[in-house]
């Protein structure tokens, strides 16, 4: 789920709440939460009825117990996503001679986790891909390798780039991988 309103994030980020809301990826009551957590029914019932309130978590079901009703209530998605529209861009958009740089990276992740999340995921077909892998390159040969992406991705966009068919947006990171275990 992608978040775009200020109230869904500020429900969200309070850490009893995001507690409440892992429990929630299965249908639960208020009062089976509170006995995982250790917190009293109430208390859950409380930051229950705020993730309600913001659209992250729904009454999937309810049953009578002692003549009393209980909500059985699941998470309304697997995964959050904030938008950066939220905190709102620090600095300003990095210009395409800035394209090497981490900080460049991070804008077009950021575009990208917005455009996939206007997509209508209710549609029968979404024909997408998604291509992930390490490759080692030798410091010496880093410019080469890069040249040899953009010549690669320069080819498919004039080989594909025409006023025909539907549109896709392609977006390469390469990027250093966090652990750095050289064999």
């Amino acid at each position: 789920m992608h978040l775009e309103q200020l109230e869904q994030a500020e429900a969200l980020f309070k850490p009893q709440r995001i507690e409440v809301l892992r429990r929630l990826a299965e249908p639960h009551t208020c009062g089976e939460v509170a006995e995982q957590l250790g917190q009293t029914p109430q208390r859950v019932y409380y930051h229950v009825k705020r993730l309600v309130e913001a659209g992250l978590v729904t009454q999937v079901d309810e049953r009578k117990v002692r003549g009393v009703h209980e909500g059985i209530y699941q998470a309304t998605a697997r995964s959050y996503w904030l938008s950066p529209r939220l905190v709102g861009r620090i600095g300003g958009l990095r210009r395409t001679q800035d394209e090497l740089s981490l900080g460049y990276l991070l804008d077009l992740m950021e575009e990208v986790q917005t455009d996939i999340a206007a997509l209508d995921r209710t549609a029968p077909e979404l024909p997408s891909i998604g291509v992930s892998g390490e490759i080692r390159v030798p410091p010496d040969q880093r410019r080469e390798f890069f040249q040899d992406l953009r010549s690669t991705l320069q080819d498919l966009f004039e080989r594909y780039g025409g006023s025909e068919g539907d549109a896709f947006k392609l977006a390469v990171a390469c990027y250093p991988k966090g652990d750095q275990d050289h064999d």
